[in-house]
C-alpha cells in the first residue's frame, strides 16, 4: 500500500486529485489533503508518508519553499502544477515526477508506478543496511558498531564515539566525540532501540545520552554536563532511573 498526501491551495484541485486516485490507482491511500502548506508541514513532522503531491503556486509558502523547509526528506515528491516552467527546478529539487494540470489518468497511473518502484528500492536499501549491520556485529575481531542511513549512505558508528542524540520530531541528530553532527530521517526511538543494550540512557523526551560521557550532574537544576561541555536537561520522571544507571 502506498500512502500519500495532497497539498494544493485550490479545493477543486484537491477534490479532483482525490477522485483520480480513488478511481484509477489501486493500493493508494490518501492520508490527508491540505490547502495550506504549513498544515501539511506540521502533519509530516508527526506522520510518515511515501509521497507528497505538491502544488507550486500557493500563498504563505509556495511548493519550493515547502521543500526547502525539510533538512532531509523521507518522502517522495510529485509536483502538480498548471505551469510547465517549473520543470527544471523540480528536477533540481529531486522531484520524483512532474504532473501538469489537468492531470491525465494515464500519467497519474505511470506516476504511481514510479512511486511504487522508488518505495521498493528503499525497502531493499533498508534490508541491505540490516544485513551489513549483522555482518559487522558477527565479526568478533571488530568493535560492535551500529549503522545509520544519511544522505544516501550507510554510516557505521562506534557507539563509544557517540556523545548524545537529539530528537527533531520525526528526525534525529547524532553528536559525535569529534564534534561531527549526523542528521538522520528517523525518530529518537530508533536510536534508543539501536543502543538499548549499551550504556545509553534517555534522560528526556528529546535526549538520549552516552552515560560514559557524563561529566557532571547538577542536582539543584536537574541537568547534566557532557564531555563536550554541552548541558542537557534531565526530566523529573527520568531523574531517579538516571541516577540508578549512572
Amino acid at each position: 500500500m502506498i500512502s500519500v498526501i495532497i497539498v494544493d491551495d485550490e479545493q477543486s484541485a484537491l477534490k479532483s486529485m482525490q477522485w483520480e486516485i480513488a478511481n484509477f490507482c489501486d493500493d493508494v491511500t490518501v492520508l490527508g489533503s491540505f490547502s495550506n502548506a504549513l498544515d501539511a508541514k506540521k502533519f509530516l513532522t508527526e506522520n510518515t508518508v511515501d509521497c507528497v503531491f505538491l502544488d507550486i503556486e500557493m500563498p504563505e509558502m509556495d511548493g519550493f519553499q515547502f521543500l526547502e523547509s525539510f533538512k532531509n526528506r523521507n518522502f517522495s515528491v510529485v509536483i502538480t502544477t498548471a505551469y510547465d516552467q517549473y520543470a527544471i527546478k523540480a528536477i533540481k529539487e529531486k522531484a520524483l515526477d512532474y504532473l501538469l494540470k489537468p492531470i491525465d489518468s494515464d500519467d497519474l497511473k505511470s506516476c504511481i508506478e514510479k512511486i511504487r518502484q522508488h518505495k521498493e528500492e528503499h525497502s531493499i536499501h533498508d534490508r541491505l543496511e540490516r544485513t551489513l549491520e549483522t555482518m559487522v556485529q558477527k565479526n568478533q575481531n571488530q568493535v560492535k558498531k551500529i549503522s545509520v542511513s544519511c544522505d544516501g549512505k550507510i554510516i557505521f558508528l562506534n557507539p563509544d564515539d557517540i556523545v548524545y542524540c537529539e530528537s527533531d520530531g520525526n528526525y534525529c541528530s547524532i553528536f559525535l566525540e569529534n564534534k561531527e553532527k549526523i542528521f538522520i530521517t528517523q525518530k529518537l526511538k530508533f536510536m534508543e532501540e539501536k543502543l538499548q543494550d549499551l550504556y545509553f540512557f534517555r534522560i528526556h523526551n528529546s535526549y538520549l545520552i552516552n552515560l560514559n560521557k557524563v561529566k557532571e550532574f547538577h542536582k539543584s537544576d536537574d541537568f547534566v554536563v557532557l564531555t563536550n561541555q554541552v548541558k542537557l536537561p534531565v526530566s523529573r520522571t527520568k531523574k531517579s532511573n538516571f541516577l540508578d544507571q549512572i
